[in-house]
């Protein structure tokens, strides 16, 4: 046991130490408000994927973004981030016991700590929800911040 600790803290270290030098690729992490569980994944450069899976008192929704991230000159691991994305949501009974889907927005910044594995996000994330669920139509109130431990 002692040795899986000493090896997992040696790869810890050794990734953070490589990673600290620039941004990141995967980040898994939680998002408040809703709550959500939160991994971003860059396919490029400029480009990253966000799945978050949110729970709260009306039930569950599952979101999907894809978002342009671009540098502000001047600000370190400081990104400004933008894009579009769709959702499902699933309502407990006591709201209906539904099903509905949604189209998303996201403006935010995104900030990678360069002396430790995390980065930190807040954003605005409107959306637009169809069906018959609790929510239907516009939302535009959801404003959140993210923490996230930086895989590589």
């Amino acid at each position: 046991m002692k040795t899986i600790f000493v090896l997992l803290f040696a790869i810890i270290l050794t990734v953070s130490s490589v990673k600290a030098q620039g941004d990141y690729t995967t980040a898994i992490g939680v998002k408040f408000y809703p709550t959500a569980l939160t991994v971003k994944h860059f396919i490029s450069d400029k480009h990253a994927l966000e799945g978050l899976a949110f729970f709260y008192n009306k039930g569950a929704r599952i979101t999907g973004l894809y978002e342009i991230h671009n540098k502000i000159i001047n600000a370190g691991g400081l990104k400004w981030y933008v894009g579009p994305g769709a959702h499902i949501s699933f309502y407990n009974n006591k709201y209906g016991g539904s099903t509905a889907f949604g189209i998303d927005g996201v403006l935010g910044l995104d900030y990678r700590i360069n002396s430790v594995p995390i980065n930190l996000s807040f954003d605005w994330q409107p959306y637009i929800e169809f069906g018959s669920g609790y929510n239907n139509g516009f939302t535009g109130d959801s404003i959140g911040f993210s923490i996230r431990y930086v895989l590589n």
